[in-house]
């Protein structure tokens, strides 16, 4: 699998990333399985956090084989020094790691989560110290508003930044160019989520993939193009997968084969699609 530069850092990751739901309530004869398949797909981008349920216990014994050669990212909702310290050693330990890759700000919204993060007493200070203390090697940030990530992004110099870089959310909402803009600016690694995503679920519609909020694009001709177009973004290093071995696996194929750049014709009927559903903005609160 092609591999990209995460921003200014050294670091060669896959351009599809292993979402930690995929090992989520599994079976860890299934974990194992998912991971060492992942492994040999040539995916070497691992993301994880405490939020997704037992994805943590799952993921650490099916990935400590392969642990040195991976990239292993992690996450906290926690804003204060205090919670993201206890945070921090709680998911080092159910992932059998002495140290993470990366160690993120997760799902930041509003701009008083920003201010909490980075003021007196907040989780950027046990970071900064983890990150001397050789605990996690770079940081960053995932975030589901455009105002709370810019802000974030503008406060410290942070490695990365993890965030929703979807076709439809770009074409129709104009929800990710300022981010991916600043990004860019500071030579940050770009990560994308929601690369698959369909639209949102209808009031009362059940979910068609149980452990996936929103409705993914499963055809594979659409999913190309889906998919296509967030990695054609300027910059972007890597998307991660959703929440399902079966979507991970059509992510590769994807990956492996089908990258050639969107015609006009191909962005045109993405934009003419765009503007026919009901997109996830109202919902990216919810993970």
């Amino acid at each position: 699998m092609e591999k990209r530069t995460l921003g200014s850092t050294n670091e060669k990751l896959s351009i599809i990333g292993f979402g930690g739901i995929v090992v989520m309530d599994e079976s860890r004869r299934d974990a194992a399985r998912y991971v060492s398949q992942a492994v040999d797909r040539g995916i070497n981008y691992f993301d994880v956090a405490p939020l997704y349920g037992n994805a943590q216990e799952m993921m650490g014994p099916a990935l400590k084989p392969y642990r040195k050669n991976v990239f292993l990212a992690c996450k906290t909702m926690e804003r204060s020094a205090r919670g993201a310290e206890k945070e921090l050693h709680a998911s080092l330990k159910k992932l059998k790691t002495d140290y993470f890759d990366l160690y993120q700000f997760h799902s930041v919204i509003t701009s008083d989560e920003v201010k909490q993060i980075t003021g007196p007493g907040g989780a950027l200070e046990v970071f900064i110290k983890a990150q001397e203390k050789g605990l996690v090697r770079y940081l960053g940030l995932t975030a589901h508003t455009e105002k709370a990530a810019i802000e974030l992004m503008s406060s410290y110099d942070f490695t990365s930044v993890l965030f929703p870089l979807n076709w439809a959310l770009w074409l129709r909402d104009g929800f990710g160019p300022g981010v991916l803009e600043l990004a860019n600016k500071k030579g940050m690694g770009i990560l994308a989520l929601k690369g698959l995503c369909r639209r949102a679920l209808e009031e009362g519609e059940q979910r068609p993939w149980k452990k996936c909020w929103y409705v993914p694009e499963d055809d594979f001709s659409a999913a190309s193009l889906d998919l296509r177009f967030t990695l054609s973004l300027k910059g972007l290093t890597s998307a991660v997968s959703p929440s399902h071995a079966e979507l991970l696996w059509l992510a590769c194929v994807i990956a492996d084969n089908h990258l050639a750049p969107l015609s006009d014709q191909e962005l045109s009927l993405l934009k003419e699609r765009a503007g026919k559903i009901n997109t996830i903005t109202q919902g990216l609160i919810i993970n």
